[in-house]
């Protein structure tokens, strides 16, 4: 190896160039630590080292860009590493070739959303695509800590701005404030917690950063309409001339089915003579088939849509593109909003609406859950305080049959002085 010297910046600025090839000036405090001088003028600190039986060179990094002392460090690091007989360069490979956040991403898409509703895969793309790819994207699985999602976590709770419409005309344009989306924030952490457990199956990692993130406070929203709101929408859907939007809005009420199960219905869901609809997986939220009994209003709803529906189309609302059941009625909602004066209620209030009347009626929450496809008791739950007005009513009930409570009775000396 020559002459050993004790690198220092002086002997690597001032090393000479030697015309046709490159050389090396080695470390006289760590064996094989060098500054190589090549024949272009640059220069790069190595190690060399036998490990295995075979010679190898592992290249630090350039200078000035690494200082001496830098590179004097990572030296000492090297040579723990082959003292233990681990190679460099294999450690240096697998970092190559270990997965990114970008790999996990493409294949969390490719192999588990597709079990998903198309509605809920192309929300989840999103999130991947513009929230965690951005932040993540060129790091190593291994690399994301806890911190690391709190952080973009808070990020995502704390919202962005949008540009905003002050006007109607579309030229009059302004940034409005960020606005907080906490449950937002909620959503992506529950996608990274499924996707860095799957991430442990495929032996990407050991652990999982996201097991426990914190989860911001959701408010439910829960927003029932009136028996007289009720009535001005039922009125308002009586004049529409858009006969196929009030059919759906009518189906909604009178099933408390979602939206979206009630766009994609066909007539072969249906059974009139035993008064049922079945909701095919591909069309519900928990990807099951949902049975449930219709009263003999919808069946009618349904035997009137079959008069007006071409022959031969499958579709109870068939949409404006062909073979295809209608996509969005949001524009004839709105209408029916402003004519039944319920500004500010969301088509699935109705659904909410459909389970008050149900409770008001005496139906269990088992019995709502199961009408609503509900998987969870937890979800049926949010309608148990609408149960307290006819437990009131069973209380008053049972006193009035045990009778009177005891009266109070003032005492001879009590009556003499308030006489």
């Amino acid at each position: 190896m020559g002459n050993r010297l004790r690198l220092n910046e002086q002997i690597v600025r001032k090393a000479a160039l030697k015309p046709g090839r490159d050389y090396q000036i080695f470390d006289n405090e760590i064996a094989g630590f060098a500054i190589r001088i090549y024949r272009s003028g640059n220069r790069a600190f190595t190690m060399d080292y036998r490990i295995h039986g075979r010679q190898r060179r592992y290249r630090i990094g350039p200078w000035p860009e690494w200082t001496v002392v830098a590179a004097r460090d990572r030296a000492k690091e090297l040579r723990r590493e082959i003292d233990a007989e681990i190679d460099p360069h294999s450690a240096r490979d697998l970092q190559r070739t270990a997965p990114t956040v970008s790999d996990m991403i493409d294949r969390y898409i490719e192999e588990h959303l597709p079990r998903l509703a198309p509605r809920s895969q192309a929300d989840q793309i999103s999130m991947m695509r513009k929230m965690v790819e951005p932040a993540w994207g060129s790091r190593l699985v291994t690399e994301i800590t806890k911190r690391d999602v709190a952080q973009l976590l808070n990020e995502v709770a704390k919202g962005r701005a949008r540009p905003h419409k002050k006007k109607p005309n579309n030229r009059a344009r302004k940034l409005q404030g960020p606005k907080p989306t906490p449950i937002r924030a909620n959503r992506l952490g529950q996608a990274l917690r499924k996707m860095f457990n799957l991430a442990i199956e495929w032996e990407w990692r050991s652990d999982n950063p996201a097991q426990k993130f914190h989860q911001r406070t959701e408010n439910s929203r829960e927003r029932f309409l009136s028996l007289e709101e009720i009535e001005r929408l039922a009125a308002a859907l009586e004049r529409a001339e858009d006969r196929r939007g009030a059919a759906i809005i009518r189906m909604c009420m009178l099933t408390g089915a979602r939206v979206g199960e009630v766009r994609t219905a066909r007539f072969d869901d249906f059974n009139l003579e035993f008064g049922s609809w079945s909701k095919p997986a591909a069309t519900t939220k928990q990807r099951k088939i949902h049975r449930i009994p219709i009263s003999a209003e919808v069946a009618q709803l349904v035997r009137q849509r079959r008069l007006m529906v071409p022959s031969g189309c499958p579709w109870l609302f068939p949409g404006d593109a062909p073979g295809q059941p209608v996509q969005e009625i949001r524009r004839f909602w709105v209408k029916m909003q402003k004519e039944a004066r319920i500004e500010g209620v969301r088509i699935h209030d109705l659904r909410h609406t459909f389970a008050s009347l149900l409770v008001s009626g005496g139906a269990s929450l088992e019995m709502i859950g199961r009408l609503l496809g509900h998987t969870q008791t937890t979800t049926t739950q949010r309608y148990a305080h609408l149960m307290d007005t006819p437990l009131r009513e069973g209380v008053n009930a049972v006193a009035s049959i045990i009778g009177a409570g005891p009266k109070l009775v003032h005492s001879n000396e009590e009556k003499s002085r308030t006489a």
